[in-house]
């Protein structure tokens, strides 16, 4: 990884691994909990099932909301206090989840939640490196996105054996702990203190005329943010419809329980093995590149589900691996083509619809499944991927024009 600011410069892997470890517990005990804890809770409590679901969204819509706040907070006082803050959020936000004997409370605890997931999640990860790096931060996101993807390796069968063993409310309680003994101690205690940022840019973030060369003129800024803000909503719909709804549908096809379950498996390392070829060969070409590939691979992964593929395994490869290197592309292709400065509030600007989106998308997928049924999900969910490799070669178009991109 190239070097930092003098602060960081030596601790860049100490850093990163800090962050890697925070984010699989952020994400595996937020976005990833309902998919093992649902049931269970509704079980348990007698509460719906689907407002027991609705609960994620509630946290999404409420992420999507604070994250233009965080994001500047973060460019304000860096993104150590932000991070810490997202872990005390999310330790009471669980504490509440644990102890809610009412619907009413268990959503106001997805409140919280959600105020931890948009102070703590990728998002806010990304602007803490790209604060930190500047420019030089693509590297360091593209190995963070590899440790997040084991989040859902690592906390999915956690979640699955704590339950089994002390139920549900005590798992929520033991992650909660897990907050507040690992990811707060890290985020205090590895990053980099506030002061040594000093309310503005790191010295990273001087850039040469070369790099100065590559980011979006001022005319074409708006559009190019708002074709950026339209092409990472439209995946995080997909990605939250498929996360979902991939069980029911797979089904729905002639696919058994278990065999579903198996191909759903293969997303996870699709996702890791796209982001490690990525990692090593990423410094080589423009962001730009990546997110072409990545809207590509998941529209012929939805397309060949959609035309029913007779060997899924490959449809869902393709997806994963897809997944996979868009989270990479949306982190570094903003850096890229708007430079460091302000980052972090561009992030959390970009990140806000997205998320809006995401939170209405697990009941959206519901309504279509059961309204025209699953073939006309997939169906949806091909139209949306086809859309994003056209966005983004519009955005290749306007990014020329623009001399957004040098030498691509």
């Amino acid at each position: 990884m190239a070097d930092g600011p003098p602060e960081t410069a030596g601790r860049g892997h100490l850093i990163i691994s800090a962050l890697g470890i925070t984010q699989i517990l952020a994400w595996g005990s937020s976005f990833y909990l309902p998919a093992v804890l649902a049931k269970p809770i509704a079980e348990a409590t007698g509460w719906p099932f689907a407002l027991v679901i609705g609960g994620l969204s509630v946290g999404l819509l409420t992420a999507g909301l604070v994250s233009i706040r965080v994001g500047y907070l973060i460019d304000r006082y860096g993104g150590r206090p932000v991070l810490a803050a997202s872990s005390i959020l999310l330790a009471l936000g669980l504490v509440g989840l644990a102890t809610a004997q009412s619907i009413a409370f268990y959503v106001a605890a997805w409140l919280v939640m959600g105020v931890g997931m948009g102070a703590g999640l990728y998002d806010a990860a990304f602007s803490t490196l790209g604060r930190l790096y500047g420019q030089r931060a693509r590297g360091a996101i593209t190995t963070l996105t590899l440790w997040g993807g084991f989040a859902s390796t690592v906390c999915w069968p956690l979640s699955a054996y704590l339950v089994e063993a002390v139920g549900w409310r005590d798992t929520c309680l033991i992650y909660a702990a897990l907050h507040m003994t690992v990811t707060l101690p890290l985020h205090l205690f590895v990053l980099p203190r506030e002061e040594t940022l000093g309310g503005k840019l790191p010295p990273a973030e001087a850039a040469s005329p070369a790099v100065e060369d590559q980011t979006v003129a001022v005319p074409h800024r708006t559009f190019i943010f708002a074709l950026l803000a339209l092409i990472l909503t439209t995946a995080g719909i997909i990605a939250t419809i498929w996360s979902v709804h991939l069980i029911t549908i797979l089904q729905a096809g002639g696919i058994g329980l278990a065999a579903a379950v198996g191909l759903g498996a293969l997303i996870g390392p699709s996702q890791v093995g796209a982001r490690v070829v990525e990692m090593m060969a990423g410094n080589r070409h423009h962001p730009i590149w990546t997110m072409t590939a990545a809207v590509l691979l998941v529209a012929v992964g939805m397309a060949l589900l959609w035309q029913g593929f007779p060997i899924p395994a490959v449809a869902l490869i393709s997806y994963g691996a897809g997944n996979g290197i868009f989270s990479i592309a949306k982190g570094t292709l903003p850096l890229a083509l708007f430079g460091g400065k302000g980052y972090a509030i561009l992030m959390g600007r970009l990140a806000m619809p997205s998320l809006i989106a995401q939170s209405a998308a697990p009941s959206l997928g519901a309504f279509i499944i059961g309204t025209m049924g699953s073939p006309a999900a997939l169906a949806f969910l091909a139209l949306l991927g086809l859309f994003n490799v056209a966005a983004v070669g519009l955005l290749w178009h306007i990014s020329r024009q623009a001399r957004a991109v040098v030498a691509v």
